[in-house]
């Protein structure tokens, strides 16, 4: 018998995981997963990157977690999600301690290697407040089609770094919400002012850590919109045959 389900919190739609590891260039194995669509191969690839880990940020924030639950089934998409170096979660821990955004570097090169050789398509990056330094000071160099910035907070991420961007035919978007308490919409604006091709969307309402499934299905539904348009808006509800 069928069933009609609510897409809501903790919903896990029909996916393919694989637990992986990743190894970087200096030696390290960071812990991660690979969520594939159930009938084949994806139309687009996220390689996610995760708020501060000092700070409670893992592979399981929320947002990556919910990703990995949800676009896969619902827009075909691969969600890659992994501990940087130091960072623990229930998938264990990753080798390696916090380096501040420095070392990180090789933890995202890493990442995109690994799905370079599964030969997964359009990669894309989707960095979350800390995971957004990663992908501006180091993404504009990968072999990715572009970055999603979630709650940006922009410490520390030079002028310079963001210039290479304008430099680049990589697309970048933005999610500024609007009670950030980092870097609000108008801010935003006048930060991202030297990137003449940035997407950037004020979000009302919305909190640094897109609390609320409301939050979460505008999140989802504005990475689904940028990576694979065909499949946007997301639906509400899912069909259990």
């Amino acid at each position: 018998m069928s069933e009609l389900i609510e897409i809501r919190s903790g919903v896990e739609l029909p996916v393919i995981r694989e637990e992986i590891v990743l190894r970087t260039e200096d030696g390290l194995e960071l812990v991660g997963e690979l969520a594939m669509p159930v009938g084949g191969q994806p139309e687009a690839t996220l390689i996610t990157l995760h708020p501060l880990p000092t700070h409670g940020g893992f592979m399981d924030s929320h947002i990556l977690r919910k990703a990995s639950n949800r676009l896969p089934e619902l827009a075909n998409i691969a969600v890659l999600r992994f501990n940087t170096r130091g960072t623990s979660s229930p998938r264990g821990l990753s080798q390696g301690s916090f380096g501040e955004g420095v070392s990180e570097q090789l933890d995202l090169e890493a990442a995109v290697r690994f799905a370079k050789e599964r030969g997964l398509p359009n990669l894309w990056l989707v960095g979350w407040s800390f995971g957004t330094e990663l992908a501006l000071k180091y993404g504009v160099n990968q072999d990715v089609v572009g970055a999603i910035l979630l709650s940006p907070p922009l410490h520390r991420t030079s002028d310079d770094e963001l210039l290479r961007w304008q430099g680049s035919d990589k697309k970048i978007v933005a999610l500024i919400p609007e009670h950030d308490d980092y870097l609000k919409p108008a801010e935003a604006k006048h930060r991202f002012g030297m990137i003449s091709h940035i997407d950037l969307i004020g979000v009302d309402g919305a909190k640094h850590l897109w609390v609320g499934e409301s939050a979460t299905t505008r999140v989802l539904n504005e990475i689904v919109r940028v990576v694979s348009p065909q499949s946007y808006p997301l639906p509400t509800h899912w069909q259990n045959v």
